[in-house]
């Protein structure tokens, strides 16, 4: 059978882990890359992942790339709102490809975004490709993992989501995201800009509350910042003491003044990892991974995981809710 080819779109830190991935799995195909940064422009696609040649310059002409490679797929890995990504989505679905994006406000769009997603869903129909939005958080550990966790309860009457991230061990966007080296003034004035936080909690709430089938409910989200108790450094920038370490953020629902979902988010410096899953239910659920799981590294494996059952999807915008994932090594035996 023939391979799955597939263009990355996007070739920062995590658009890289991506293409990596797809060169290391059978039955994968990269076949473009594309990216705005001057100093890709032209080089060789293999030697900016450091793995050997694969035959494929880097270029900033999206549509050149997609007509002449024609991509089964693209892994879309260029930002987090999706209002500045749409027109490169719709650029991609327009050429015949199914999308795969880490865009964060993608993984749930319909309640912040509402007529995007739906001509996002009408487009993808009438192209006859399928959009997902996935990733680790959003779109796994604060939503589909829990989800998948209340398959196993009878009733349930809440979920509380608890996940704490080494902001040190990621990539230093992320560390200037939740705004490390900050001071309290300029962290506080940027979170309420909107320009210090992480994008998706409230998505991962609103994906949880739909499966619950919860109606009239009450979303609040709580941004703070962690402060340094001692001077602390990164590869990236160098944290004092009594300057910002990272953020705590927590989204809420609740039903008639009734608390349905916690979803309690710390991503800092020298965090000690975890992921905690409470369900209220019959019977109640209680998990815990200790040391977390790595959010660079499981984003690129999800969304990688996700490419078979994706090309198989109904065409339209689809969730994680929908979409199974499992650990796939493509190639002539499994396909």
């Amino acid at each position: 059978m023939a391979e799955i080819r597939v263009v990355q779109y996007g070739l920062g830190p995590i658009g890289q882990e991506l293409a990596r991935l797809v060169v290391r799995r059978p039955g994968l195909a990269l076949v473009g890359g594309i990216d705005i940064a001057p100093d890709l422009m032209g080089q060789e696609l293999g030697e900016v992942l450091g793995l050997e040649p694969v035959g494929v310059l880097v270029s900033d002409d999206a549509g050149g790339v997609l007509a002449g490679s024609k991509p089964d797929v693209v892994l879309h890995a260029t930002g987090s709102s999706l209002e500045q990504v749409v027109p490169q989505i719709e650029t991609v679905i327009k050429q015949g490809a199914s999308v795969i994006s880490t865009c964060e406000e993608l993984v749930w769009p319909f309640i912040r975004y509402p007529e995007l997603s739906q001509r996002l869903d009408q487009l993808a129909r009438q192209r006859r490709v399928s959009v997902l939005g996935a990733g680790v958080n959003p779109g796994f550990v604060m939503d589909k993992l829990a989800i998948t966790l209340m398959g196993a309860c009878q009733e349930v009457r809440g979920v509380h989501i608890e996940r704490v991230v080494d902001a040190a061990r990621r990539r230093e966007p992320l560390q200037r995201k939740v705004g490390a080296g900050l001071s309290v003034a300029s962290f506080e004035k940027l979170a309420a800009a909107g320009k210090v936080r992480h994008v998706g909690l409230t998505e991962s709430a609103y994906m949880v509350s739909n499966v619950l089938g919860l109606k009239e409910i009450v979303v609040t989200e709580d941004i703070r910042p962690v402060i340094a108790e001692q001077d602390m450094r990164t590869d990236y920038l160098t944290v004092h003491r009594g300057e910002v370490a990272g953020v705590e953020q927590v989204a809420t629902i609740t039903v008639d003044n009734e608390e349905k979902i916690r979803l309690s988010l710390r991503i800092y410096i020298q965090a000690e990892e975890f992921d905690h899953i409470a369900i209220d239910g019959v019977p109640p659920i209680n998990m815990t991974i200790a040391g977390g799981v790595h959010g660079d590294r499981a984003t690129a494996a999800i969304v990688v995981n996700c490419i078979p059952a994706v090309l198989d999807a109904r065409p339209g915008l689809r969730t994680m809710v929908e979409i199974p994932l499992r650990y796939r090594v493509l190639n002539m035996h499994t396909m």
